[in-house]
C-alpha cells in the first residue's frame, strides 16, 4: 500500500499543482475582480477639535463634502456591495497645506482588493468662528381658506443665534421663518422654515452653522381675520348746487368695500358711514366727482382686505330745469369712417352729456345709437380731441358742444409687417 501511495510521487506533485492553477483559472473566470464606481458616499470628518478648540472653524470647499469611491473586488462579491456600506473618513490631524484632508475608505462587511475616492482628498477653509444674533422675519407660503385674511404674523423666537465661519456669518442679511397656511382657518402655531439670506437675495446654506433653536425649532403664530363686504353709506346734507340748477342723483363707486376682522367685530358693523363734513361742496353748476378715503371711517380693529382700495369716488350729478344730463360709455359710440389701417382706443371710459328740451321729450330720450364720431380727417395715428355729435329729438339741443380724446393707432398686423421691413 506505501508503495503504491509513493510511488510516481513527482507525477502525482506535479497533477496536484496543475489541478490547483486550473481551478485557480476557473475561479477568476466565473467570479472575476471587477471594478465599480459608487457616487454621492457623504465623507465623515474627525478629530475636529484640532480646529475648533482655538476659536477657529472650517467649511467644506469645491463640494467634496461627498466623493465618489471606485471599489475592486471578486463579482460575487460586489454584487453585495452597497452604497451605505463604504465609508470615508477625513482625519483632521491629516490635515496638510491648510487646506486639504486625505480621504480614507472602508468597507468593513466585505472583503475587497482596493478602494479609492475620487477626489482623493477633503478640501477645507480654516478661518476663525464668529457668531451674531439676528431677528427673524416672519413670512407666509400658500393662501388661507376664502373669506380669511392673514392678520398679524410673529415668529416665536423673534431672534436666533448662530455661529460658524466668520465670513458666512457676516454675510447674513436677513433671516426668514416661512410658514405654509394653506387652506388655514382658523389662528394656529405653524412650525417653520428658517431661512438665510445674503445682501443680494441669494439663499445661504446653513449646515455649516450652529443656532441656538434646539429640537423646538422655530414657529410663526397667526393670527387670521374673517372677511366681509360692507356697503357705503353718505351723508349728502352738505350739499348744495348754485341758483338755478339743482342736484340730480348722488352715487358712490364701489359700492361695498371687503374688510377684514374679528368675527364678533364684523358682526356689529353693518355699512361704513361718510360723514357731511367729508362731502360739504356748495354752488355746483355741472357734474361734480369726489374722492373719499374710506380708511379713517372704520372701525377699530378692522381693517381693508386691499389696502390699494382705500378711495371710493362719489359723483353729484347737477340739473338745470328743462336740462337732462345722459351719461354715455364710449363702449356705445357709433365710429364713422375710421381708416381701415388704423385702430383706436380713448381716453376716458365714459362722459356726459346735457340736453336742454322739453321735459316730456327728455323723459323718453336714450342715447344708445345716437352718439357718434366723424374720423373722416384722421388718417395718421396720434391723439386727438374730437366733436361729439348726438342725434336729438326735435326741438332739444346740447347745453354745451362735447369734445373726446381718442387714441389712433396702426393696426397691430400693419405695425408687424412695418417692422419686418424695418429688420
Amino acid at each position: 500500500m506505501r508503495k503504491r501511495l509513493t510511488g510516481n510521487l513527482g507525477l502525482k506533485v506535479l497533477a496536484f499543482f496543475i489541478a490547483v492553477f486550473m481551478w485557480l483559472i476557473v475561479v477568476n473566470i466565473d467570479d472575476p475582480v471587477i471594478e465599480k464606481t459608487y457616487a454621492g458616499v457623504p465623507v465623515s470628518v474627525i478629530n475636529e477639535e484640532i480646529v475648533t478648540t482655538t476659536n477657529r472653524t472650517y467649511q467644506i470647499v469645491d463640494d467634496t463634502q461627498e466623493v465618489s469611491v471606485t471599489v475592486s473586488a471578486r463579482r460575487s462579491v460586489m454584487e453585495k456591495i452597497k452604497t451605505e456600506d463604504i465609508t470615508a473618513v477625513a482625519d483632521m490631524k491629516e490635515l496638510s497645506l491648510g487646506t486639504q484632508i486625505p480621504i480614507e475608505v472602508s468597507i468593513q462587511k466585505y472583503r475587497y482588493e482596493k478602494a479609492y475616492t475620487t477626489p482623493g482628498n477633503l478640501q477645507v477653509k480654516i478661518e476663525d468662528e464668529a457668531r451674531n444674533n439676528f431677528p427673524i422675519t416672519p413670512t407666509t407660503l400658500g393662501t388661507v381658506r376664502e373669506g380669511y385674511v392673514l392678520s398679524e404674523l410673529k415668529a416665536d423666537p423673534e431672534k436666533v443665534t448662530f455661529r460658524g465661519p466668520k465670513s458666512v456669518i457676516n454675510s447674513i442679511s436677513r433671516v426668514v421663518a416661512e410658514a405654509d397656511v394653506s387652506g388655514l382657518s382658523e389662528d394656529a402655531e405653524i412650525e417653520a422654515r428658517l431661512i438665510l439670506y445674503d445682501a443680494n437675495n441669494n439663499v445661504i446654506d446653513q449646515t455649516i452653522l450652529a443656532n441656538n433653536l434646539g429640537k423646538e425649532g422655530v414657529s410663526v403664530k397667526v393670527t387670521l381675520y374673517q372677511i366681509k363686504k360692507v356697503p357705503v353709506k353718505l351723508s349728502t346734507s352738505k350739499i348744495s348746487a348754485e341758483d338755478g340748477y339743482k342736484v340730480s342723483t348722488i352715487s358712490v363707486e364701489p359700492k361695498e368695500i371687503s374688510v377684514a376682522g374679528e368675527e364678533e367685530t364684523l358682526a356689529e358693523l353693518d355699512e361704513i358711514w361718510i360723514p357731511a363734513e367729508e362731502l360739504e361742496i356748495s354752488g355746483l353748476t355741472e357734474r361734480t366727482e369726489k374722492m373719499i378715503e374710506v380708511s379713517p371711517h372704520l372701525p377699530e380693529n378692522v381693517m381693508l382686505v386691499d389696502e390699494n382700495a382705500d378711495n371710493v369716488i362719489v359723483t353729484i350729478q347737477i340739473e338745470q330745469p328743462g336740462v337732462k344730463n345722459f351719461e354715455v360709455s364710449t363702449s356705445s359710440i357709433t365710429v364713422k369712417n375710421l381708416s381701415e389701417n388704423l385702430q383706436l382706443s380713448y381716453g376716458a371710459v365714459d362722459f356726459e352729456i346735457q340736453v336742454r328740451g322739453p321735459a316730456e321729450k327728455l323723459k323718453v330720450f336714450s342715447t344708445a345709437k345716437k352718439v357718434s364720431i366723424d374720423l373722416k380727417n384722421y388718417s395718421v395715428p396720434g391723439t386727438y380731441i374730437v366733436p361729439v355729435s348726438v342725434d336729438l329729438p326735435e326741438g332739444c339741443k346740447m347745453v354745451s358742444d362735447v369734445e373726446i380724446e381718442i387714441i389712433l393707432d396702426k393696426k397691430e398686423e400693419e405695425q408687424d409687417q412695418e417692422d419686418q421691413e424695418q429688420e
